[in-house]
């Protein structure tokens, strides 16, 4: 398993993490940091300068999950990982794909009084840095405390929440090596998504409200809002396979199958496999039915009915392409063939 000790900039998590390891049997220090630090050598200049951090690179995303699956299936044990995740679709991405290869994560979040983590942040001192050095590691640090703040809502509601105002590392690595003996920081609830290993089918269902907005759904376990739906399982339909999904994510029991609006094919970009994606008008729902909506836990956070031009601003690039050719569809009552999210001609 994964121990990830999340917490602001001079919350402690590196001190902490290394006397972690000394508490837990059979367990091993991964600091994703070096990571970062080997796509600033291997990645050239103007790829780095497009991100203001090396989170914001999916490489670095992709490679924290790889190496610690790759780890875990050298040593076994557990990994304690001491990282800043302000983010939460970045959580959502590296815990979603810890889960999807099986490894349950315990999240704790360091979470010191702001005075204390100012003063700490204050008294810091970068190794054998130069003072130009160490003041702008402290600028970094105080920067970030409203984003922490932010964030707050989100991760106390995630992860085991530990205040070390008042704790020495020792005292701190004891609450948590204690909290993962008794369960009490307990394993992430996130959905296993088993990464494919060769081209899918997903089946997704649009529905709509009396306004003719569209629901989409935010997932818990990859970034970005989503339709209703999923991969169609080996020897299902694909529109009852979007049925399938609609009842297990919303709570709603379609009448029947939806009709077709919009097949597209996505071609495989690595690492991803790509494949058919399918969108199903699954019609318009009733003021009642849309207030029995619910969400299970594990999967999904969120639901919203957007328009068009609100879908925009949530949905990826390509997933927005099919929605906007999938209204067309809707709207000339005619099922499109898409490539990419575009229409051939």
């Amino acid at each position: 398993m994964i121990v990830w000790i999340n917490g602001t900039f001079s919350a402690g998590k590196t001190s902490t993490a290394r006397e972690l390891v000394r508490l837990l049997p059979d367990s091993t220090l991964f600091d994703p940091e070096f990571i970062g630090d080997a796509l600033r050598v291997l990645l050239p200049r103007k790829r780095l300068d497009e991100v203001s951090d090396y989170q914001d690179l999916p490489s670095w995303r992709r490679l924290v999950v790889d190496t610690a699956a790759a780890m875990l299936a050298e040593l076994g044990g557990v990994l304690v990982v001491p990282m800043t995740l302000l983010r939460q679709e970045y959580r959502d991405e590296i815990f979603g794909g810890l889960a999807a290869r099986r490894i349950p994560v315990r999240h704790v979040l360091l979470a010191p009084e702001e005075t204390i983590l100012r003063h700490r942040i204050a008294t810091r001192e970068e190794p054998a840095g130069a003072q130009d050095v160490d003041l702008r590691v402290r600028q970094w640090a105080y920067d970030h405390i409203p984003v922490y703040q932010q964030a707050l809502d989100w991760l106390t509601a995630d992860a085991h929440v530990v205040d070390n105002s008042a704790l020495g590392v020792r005292e701190t690595a004891e609450r948590i090596a204690e909290a993962v003996r008794t369960d009490t920081a307990r394993t992430c609830d996130i959905v296993q998504t088993p990464h494919p290993t060769a081209e899918t089918v997903a089946a997704g269902v649009l529905l709509f409200d009396a306004e003719d907005r569209v629901l989409l759904v935010d997932p818990t376990y990859k970034a970005g809002w989503e339709f209703p739906g999923g991969i169609v399982e080996a020897g299902e339909a694909p529109a009852r396979a979007g049925m399938r999904e609609v009842e297990e994510e919303l709570g709603l029991v379609l009448a029947g199958p939806p009709a077709l609006l919009v097949a597209d094919w996505e071609p495989p970009v690595p690492p991803g496999y790509g494949g058919l994606r399918l969108l199903f008008d699954g019609g318009r729902l009733a003021d009642a039915d849309a207030a029995r909506l619910r969400l299970p836990g594990p999967e999904l956070r969120a639901f919203r009915f957007v328009t068009e031009a609100q879908a925009a601003a949530l949905l990826p690039p390509q997933r927005y392409e099919r929605l906007r050719w999938a209204l067309r569809a809707r709207e000339r009552g005619r099922p499109l063939y898409l490539e990419a999210g575009r229409p051939t001609p």
